[in-house]
């Protein structure tokens, strides 16, 4: 058993150096080729930093050539700097001088244009001075001519002035004479005025007899009517008793009034004398109410309407056209002021005056 064990563990010793013995050549292996590599980069790092530092110095004798170049580029720079500030001094002073010859050039050209202005002016005063002595010789030459004409004429004129003085004379007598008749024909014209003027007192008597005869028998055949009554020279008749509201055609009542009226003055106007000139004015008046429609656009064509009407109607009754006349006066001839329904319906009217021509 023991020879037996002692075989064992020497089968054992010789399985386990076979394997420790690959393990250090393989460890020496491996630290040779890091050794053989650290050899190699140490090699090429040498030979790399080698190139490096050539490099290097070749960049430094570069740096160093920059540097002279820089310093020379500095030095150009600075002269150039010197050569622009001289270069901008000359072209301020270049451009002063400029400025002032401009200047002296408007000036110049100011004065040459005042100048050539004044030149023209003279120009045409001289053209204007060489018209006027053409004109003037001219007339001069025509003057000559008219003072010849007139010493000629100033004879003719001077045996004109004796006879004239000759008429004069005889005019003077007969002057006087006219005066002594003009002194008599004053006396005769003063008499025949006031034979006019009472001739025209009689004719105006005479028609306000006429009238007072016409307006009494008016009123006889009108009866004592409110609507219908004499103010002064004027028959004067309500717009109620002739018109309906806001129209102009005469109702059957007005028209059996007119005819009385026409009737009346016939009878009168045969009486009154061929040379007594008469006329029946029928004046149309409304009242302060305004009135726009399309057939009457004011109290001007209402008004004016009706006393038309009232006139058409005479004529249709015999009255001659030659005797009567027609006249709007709208709401400005008002007889009463007030403004009540009482003052409206006295304004609103028609009056008939008989008056001369």
């Amino acid at each position: 058993m023991a020879a037996l064990s002692a075989r064992r563990q020497h089968q054992r010793s010789e399985l386990i150096w076979p394997g420790f013995i690959d393990a250090l050549t393989t460890l020496l292996l491996v630290i040779i080729f890091v050794l053989v590599a650290f050899v190699l980069s140490q090699f090429y790092l040498a030979a790399a930093l080698t190139g490096r530092d050539e490099a290097l110095a070749r960049l430094n004798a570069q740096l160093a050539e920059l540097g002279d170049l820089l310093a020379m580029e500095r030095q150009a720079n600075t002269d150039l700097r010197a050569t622009v500030a001289q270069l901008s001094a000359s072209l301020q002073d270049s451009t002063r001088s400029r400025d002032r010859m401009a200047s002296q050039l408007d000036e110049l050209m100011t004065r040459l244009r005042a100048a050539t202005e004044q030149a023209d002016a003279r120009g045409r005063e001289l053209e204007t001075l060489a018209a006027r002595r053409q004109t003037l010789e001219a007339e001069l030459g025509s003057e000559k001519r008219i003072s010849a004409e007139a010493r000629a004429q100033v004879e003719l004129l001077n045996r004109q002035i004796a006879e004239l003085r000759a008429q004069l004379s005889r005019i003077e007598a007969a002057l006087r004479i006219a005066e002594r008749q003009s002194e008599e024909q004053k006396v005769v014209i003063a008499d025949l005025g006031k034979r006019l003027n009472l001739a025209l007192a009689a004719k105006v008597e005479e028609l306000d007899r006429y009238r007072s005869e016409f307006f009494g028998k008016l009123r006889e055949a009108l009866g004592n009517r409110r609507d219908i009554q004499v103010v002064g020279d004027r028959f004067v008749f309500q717009s109620e008793v002739l018109f309906e509201s806001a129209r102009a055609d005469l109702n059957v009542a007005g028209r059996e009034q007119l005819a009385e009226v026409a009737r009346t003055l016939i009878e009168i106007s045969s009486r009154i004398p061929p040379e007594l000139k008469w006329i029946l004015r029928v004046d149309g008046h409304t009242d302060r109410v305004p009135i726009a429609t399309a057939q009457f656009p004011s109290n001007w064509e209402l008004s004016q309407a009706r006393a038309l009407s009232v006139v058409r109607y005479l004529i249709e009754r015999g009255i001659p056209p030659a005797r009567l006349v027609a006249a709007g006066f709208g709401e400005h001839q008002p007889i009463d002021s007030r403004d009540d329904d009482v003052a409206k319906r006295r304004n609103r009217r028609i009056e008939l005056k008989l008056t001369d021509r």
